[in-house]
């Protein structure tokens, strides 16, 4: 019954956020955040039947929106019969529950629409584990006090946006909830081990890692298919993927590296949501290479780009090398595409859908890589010649001679591992 709901697409929203003050919203407007916010919804399954937006200072710390706003909303419910409120913020559970006690149907914010995304789109046992982590964190100071609430939440709207635990018996008790979280913990631990082992070995083989980040369907996944070749999925939907793949490019010219696809960001980004998936984002602090890709047409370019680097700061990769990739350049006027160039130093603009200079990214890859390496003068005493072998293999010889103390080698090695060079042979 739920999936037919979902497919026939009969479940209505109604969209409310609050104009506040330019400096809380980050530089977006409250009709661009609900721009965003409706297709959201959409991706999630349901239809916006309408929207509102209430000028307040602040928010209401009762109601969110205040109560009279509340009542012209439940006025409008009444004529609109839709079958959701969502309001485009998080709110806390006191102005929730007094805003459903206000309005006759079910009130959900931007987060539980996000994590509602996430149920329907992870794949793989790792993204299923952390997005029930983040949907259990987000729930359980939801549970006081609900319980008629959380009875008429189960039946509404055919489940929209009660997908993932929880969603055949809400009234679950806070222990059994905080018992689950730590056996997702748990597991979620013992994966983020595998993963770092996976690192380790990929380190010893001295090949780079370059990480696809950026803006949701800002192309990313379209680029790692264009590069890689891979089956990564890629759609005109926000958050179309949520797992890290990898795949090893071969380009033409240059050394091979390994291309991570990582999951995209938004604003407002659920906390929860963040620290959920902080084991997967981590592919992104171990990566050598930031490809940032930026959605070029976006009219909100640079809000989404300053989104992306609040948040790889606070992953504590921000100050990684990165790449600016200027995707979608084939829907830009040539002159404004050459004026973001000439703004942003180093940037490549690309059309990843038609394969347009992909050439000329690899290019700047290479360019971006080789900075990376550096040459070592060393002389390999003939006790250690196992090192000279190692360094045939890990690097690029440039010169080699033998010598009474052993051998003279000028060598090309990814900086990590020049350094394990010097500490092994003492200089």
């Amino acid at each position: 019954m739920t999936e037919n709901r979902l497919r026939d697409r009969t479940a209505t929203a109604f969209l409310v956020a609050l104009e506040l003050p330019a400096r809380q919203r980050g530089g977006w407007s409250a009709a661009e955040s609900l721009d965003e916010l409706e297709r959201l919804v959409d991706t999630a399954g349901a239809r916006v039947v309408g929207r509102e937006i209430q000028s307040r200072p602040a928010p209401d710390v009762a109601t969110y929106i205040g109560r009279g706003k509340a009542e012209e909303v439940e006025l409008l419910r009444r004529e609109m019969e839709f079958d959701f409120v969502i309001v485009d913020d998080e709110l806390t559970p006191v102005q929730q529950r007094n805003l459903e006690r206000i309005i006759d149907c079910q009130v959900i914010d931007r987060t539980a629409v996000i994590l509602d995304i996430f149920a329907l789109r992870a794949r793989t046992r790792e993204a299923k584990l952390q997005v029930e982590l983040a949907q259990l964190s987000y729930r359980l100071p939801r549970l006081t006090g609900k319980g008629i609430e959380l009875s008429r939440q189960a039946g509404s709207a055919g489940g929209v946006f009660n997908r993932g635990p929880g969603e055949t018996k809400l009234e679950v008790d806070r222990r059994r909830i905080r018992d689950r979280m730590a056996a997702l913990r748990r597991e979620l631990e013992e994966i983020k081990a595998h993963r770092a082992r996976l690192r380790a070995e990929r380190a010893t083989s001295a090949i780079p890692v370059v990480a696809l980040t950026g803006y949701t369907n800002a192309g990313k996944s379209t680029l790692h298919r264009a590069l890689a070749g891979s089956d990564v999925l890629a759609e005109d939907r926000l958050f179309a993927t949520l797992d890290a793949t990898t795949r090893r490019v071969e380009p033409a010219e240059g050394e091979p590296y390994l291309l991570v696809d990582t999951v995209g960001f938004i604003h407002n980004l659920p906390h929860d949501l963040v620290a959920a998936f902080r084991s997967t984002l981590e592919e992104v602090n171990q990566a050598d290479l930031l490809l940032h890709v930026v959605d070029a047409a976006h009219p909100k370019r640079e809000e989404q780009m300053q989104t992306v680097q609040a948040v790889l700061n606070d992953l504590g990769a921000g100050d990684k090398p990165t790449l600016v990739v200027y995707n979608k350049a084939d829907l830009v006027d040539p002159a404004e595409m050459e004026h973001l160039l000439a703004s942003t130093p180093g940037a490549v603009a690309v059309a990843a859908a038609l394969g347009q200079n992909l050439d000329g990214l690899q290019r700047a890859i290479q360019q971006a890589l080789q900075a990376r390496r550096v040459i070592v003068e060393a002389v390999i005493p003939y006790a250690k010649a196992a090192w000279l072998a190692w360094a045939h293999e890990r690097g690029q010889v440039l010169a080699e001679e033998h010598r009474e103390d052993g051998t003279y080698v000028r060598v090309e090695l990814e900086k990590g591992l020049a350094a394990r060079l010097r500490a092994a042979l003492g200089q």
